[in-house]
């Protein structure tokens, strides 16, 4: 598992200020680490900077939740989210906060989006992801067992548990996110030897 190094002094806001940017790539609600791939974390971006296209590396964390029936809990990411709207994605993805760590990431965000508390992460996998507009480094959990889970309709418009065969026979679909199937595929085997 990736561990974030804080410096002991706040780190430098990303992008750092000039006369040619904006303001508002400064004003944000949320501020990310901004991460060397080793975890050494070498400044703080808000959000929109973040998703500008920019792609400073930062950390965020996934979990997948898995049941012993081989069945995988998903949540259908909400129509407000500023990053594959309505599509089908891991049960709990999120950005780690400045300041925090990976784990404390892991159980804030379980906690934000289903209101998941009483589980042990199991860690399978750091890897680099890219999309058009982000890099992130993306640090993934799995639970195991058969959990009440409560979505947060603002966070999530739904979720559901999936077998794994029809994951498997709606990859490739649109119906997924491009990142879910990707880690789906990667650590599949891994996830289903939980078991």
């Amino acid at each position: 598992m990736l561990e974030l190094i804080y410096q002991y002094d706040m780190a430098p806001m990303v992008p750092a200020p000039t006369a040619d940017i904006s303001p508002s790539a400064y004003v944000s609600d949320e501020y990310f680490p901004v991460i060397e791939p080793n975890g050494l974390v070498i400044g703080r971006s808000s959000r929109k900077y973040c998703h500008s296209g920019a792609k400073p590396l930062h950390p965020v964390v996934h979990i997948h939740i898995i049941d012993r029936f081989s069945r995988i809990y998903l949540q259908k990411r909400s129509l407000k989210k500023d990053i594959q709207p309505g599509k089908w994605d891991t049960a709990v993805g999120g950005h780690v906060a400045y300041g925090e760590s990976i784990v404390e990431a892991v159980h804030r965000e379980a906690f934000e989006e289903l209101n998941f508390t009483d589980f042990n992460p199991i860690f399978l996998e750091t890897y680099l992801f890219e999309s058009e507009i982000e890099k992130e480094m993306v640090n993934v959990f799995a639970a195991v067992g058969s959990y009440e889970l409560h979505p947060d309709l603002d966070e999530v418009s739904e979720g559901r548990w999936w077998p794994v065969e029809e994951i498997d026979s709606n990859l490739d679909k649109g119906v997924f996110t491009p990142n879910f199937e990707s880690e789906f595929k990667m650590i599949r085997s891994s996830l289903l030897a939980l078991l």
